[in-house]
């Protein structure tokens, strides 16, 4: 096991940059999810770490070596990727044990190492049989067993289950948690998919357009996000967002709401005077005006009931909000009715900047 370092780390093709000079510590042993939409740089950072990628600038060090010359082999490293990348005409056996015999380790140790990855991963039953005879879960769980059977200092893991379809994401996304508590070792694992990053994760890395947008454990980035890119990406329903003015001690939306700013913000009322905020909240803290020490009048645009509970989604000035509500709540589409805000997860963010306004 290993700790990896980014330094500066920069990637371009010509002019166009790709990655920005991220910088970032990963200790040894911790899961840590790079996660952001499409070309934010999270797959060009990890095949940089893994050396598939040459850099542009800056240092990778993976526990006390600078790697950033080394070949992919010499990194000590073992990478999983979304097209699994077995060999067809070979077994499973034979899949996994591959890197193995290449290095030129005994058959005795190398059997061992098999039988032992396969017994973790449930796939004893399989070691006879051919890519083209299993599953994609199953495919997916022999790419993980090749490369365990390696014993490398870091995993690096690319969209493991983006060809998998819902359920199979789910079981093998629980093996692979399951598989980090027994062996321990540091995993890079790189998604699009915020789910994923949240259950997985013991820190969460949002990219955005090459750069780092906020770094924290799950938690951290749902519930204390450190821009509007952050809380909009991070949840699902994503947080809702609405143009506010501060005006008379009070949040004024454009469609005359009000929320007194010091139940949200105690003290914070003469200081943000006449600026104008983006006040976001998620979907799960609204609720019926009943229980509600806050609440907006609102117009009901559309009701969707999902059996656990129900979306209810209206409009505060140009804006469309979501609340999640419980599953006995049913108003009519069109209906007026009130919808109670938590002061304590209310967010309030800069106009201009986006960022978060501590």
């Amino acid at each position: 096991m290993a700790s990896v370092s980014l330094r500066k780390l920069e990637k371009s093709y010509g002019a166009l940059r790709i990655v920005k000079g991220i910088d970032l510590d990963i200790r040894d042993g911790e899961f840590v999810v790079f996660v952001g939409p499409s070309g934010c740089g999270k797959s060009t950072t990890l095949r940089m770490v893994a050396g598939l990628e040459s850099i542009t600038d800056g240092e990778i060090r993976i526990g006390e070596r600078v790697v950033n010359k080394l070949a992919p082999r010499e990194r000590d490293i073992a990478m999983v990727f979304q097209d699994y990348a077995l060999y067809p005409h070979k077994t499973v056996r034979e899949n996994m044990g591959f890197s193995l015999k290449v290095r030129g380790v005994s058959m005795k140790d190398a059997e061992g190492r098999i039988n032992e990855a396969a017994e973790m991963l449930g796939i004893g039953h399989l070691l006879d049989r051919r890519p083209g005879q299993l599953s994609g879960g199953q495919r997916q769980r022999v790419a993980m067993g090749r490369a365990i059977v390696r014993r490398p200092q870091v995993f690096l893991f690319d969209e493991p289950l983006s060809n998998l379809d819902a359920k199979l994401r789910g079981q093998v996304r629980t093996e692979i948690k399951r598989l980090h508590q027994q062996i321990g070792t540091t995993i890079i694992y790189v998604t699009h998919d915020q789910v994923e990053a949240m259950t997985l994760a013991d820190r969460i890395v949002i990219l955005r357009a090459g750069d780092i947008e906020q770094v924290g454990t799950p938690d951290d980035v749902y519930n204390r996000p450190r821009s509007v890119f952050v809380g909009g990406f991070v949840g699902s329903p994503a947080m809702n967002f609405a143009k506010a003015k501060v005006e008379g001690g009070n949040l004024v939306f454009a469609d005359g709401n009000t929320l007194p700013l010091a139940q949200i913000r105690t003290g914070r009322e003469t200081a943000l005077e006449g600026r104008q905020v983006i006040v976001g909240v998620r979907p799960e803290h609204f609720s019926t005006a009943a229980d509600a020490s806050l609440a907006l009048n609102v117009k009901v645009q559309v009701v969707e009931p999902l059996g656990s509970d129900t979306l209810v989604h209206f409009a505060i000035g140009n804006e469309t909000m979501t609340a999640r509500m419980s599953p006995e709540t049913r108003p009519e589409a069109g209906a007026q009715i009130r919808v109670g805000v938590d002061p304590a997860k209310v967010h309030l963010f800069d106009a201009v900047s986006e960022r978060v306004l501590d």
